[in-house]
């Protein structure tokens, strides 16, 4: 069952141990709420890539998903309350690297080659760092450059749901503006078509796949064209794009497709739809799949993926949260005393008719 490693794994409540300052530079937090993520999933369960075991670093706290509020210090905050989610990847200028990587010099900080280097233990954010400590916690550090402050008409449930927002904004922009196929309708799923409709225009339809009555109708309110389940979407991509059929393989097909699911099975489909000379853009995390690429090959389709974001992603993943309502996706929040109820609903989320899990450090 999706979420028993939060009961038999190598998860466990610890008394409160505040990470030492890096640098003197570096600010403490007081999570108020901290966001339940699918790689929180993956790695709690024991499913996460082999890819990741260097990137790690152990014994860490998980929660990346962060809206917290400053604690001052030295005169830091400057007598004001500063209520902030955090960038979390850990890049060069956060590790204290200098000269930076040649991916953070060019601004792509989300691709940093020096995530298990620097004055901190190796992780490729916070959350998965020793160092740095994470949300499910209430007390860890960040340094400055991490900080995006929230602006005060949005709540904290709308704030926890921005660097999920900041991933699919950062996937919005591979969006061209023609037919495309959003495959799963979870958090991922349903913030990726929410940031097509809030920061482009739409000139073909957007067909998103959806297992649940609750997934279904949110993605009709966030924008989509069509919301069909998973074993319908051949059939509407063909109606849509006027494919004809070979086998399995629909002969036309679209442009892009965001596989927001990331599995064995979504990647496939993903390449049945896509057009020839199409794009696949890796939205979901995968880990270890089987796949028939002969297709990919053929029709020199190409498979991208999509990995977190910049501080400019931020930015407008506050515009985006704030026009959408998307503090409407924050489903349940749990104190961390009940974590293995919150990890079990966020592993069942889809089906208990609920989006984000949510730990909820407001009353500590």
């Amino acid at each position: 069952m999706p979420g028993r490693g939060a009961a038999v794994g190598p998860l466990s409540l610890e008394p409160d141990e505040a990470p030492a300052l890096p640098t003197p530079e570096w600010v403490r937090l007081k999570p108020r709420l901290a966001g339940i993520c699918g790689s929180d999933l993956a790695l709690v369960d024991g499913t996460a890539s082999a890819y990741f075991d260097p990137l790690v670093s152990y014994p860490f706290v998980p929660g990346h998903e962060v809206v917290a509020d400053v604690v001052a210090h030295d005169g830091y905050a400057h007598g004001r309350h500063r209520r902030v989610v955090v960038i979390p990847v850990l890049h060069c200028a956060v590790r204290g690297i200098a000269p930076v990587c040649a991916a953070c010099a060019a601004g792509h900080t989300n691709r940093c080659e020096r995530v298990a280097f620097g004055h901190l233990e190796p992780g490729l954010q916070t959350g998965f760092c020793e160092s740095t400590g994470g949300g499910w916690s209430t007390e860890m550090v960040a340094h400055p450059s991490q900080l995006v402050d929230v602006p005060d008409d949005l709540s904290d449930e709308a704030a926890v749901m921005i660097e999920p927002t900041a991933c699919a904004v950062h996937a919005a922009k591979r969006y061209d503006g023609s037919h495309t196929a959003i495959i799963g309708a979870g958090t991922l799923g349903l913030l990726t078509l929410a940031a097509i409709r809030a920061t482009s225009d739409a000139t073909g339809p957007i067909i998103v796949t959806a297992r649940y009555p609750e997934q279904k109708r949110l993605a009709k309110e966030l924008g989509a064209d069509v919301v069909c389940a998973s074993d319908e979407l051949p059939r509407w991509v063909r109606s849509t794009t006027h494919s004809l059929v070979v086998g399995d393989q629909l002969t036309c097909g679209c442009p892009r497709v965001f596989d927001c699911v990331g599995s064995s099975d979504s990647i496939q489909q993903a390449l049945q739809v896509v057009a020839p000379g199409g794009e696949v853009e890796m939205v979901g995390m995968p880990g270890n799949v089987s796949l028939e690429l002969t297709s990919l090959w053929h029709r020199e389709t190409a498979i991208r993926g999509v990995y977190a974001y910049t501080r400019a992603d931020f930015d407008t993943a506050i515009d985006v949260v704030r026009s959408a309502g998307l503090e409407r996706l924050v489903s349940a929040t749990y104190p961390l005393r009940d974590y293995t109820d919150a990890i079990a609903h966020a592993a069942n989320a889809g089906r208990r008719g609920a989006v984000k899990i949510a730990f909820d450090m407001r009353s500590h």
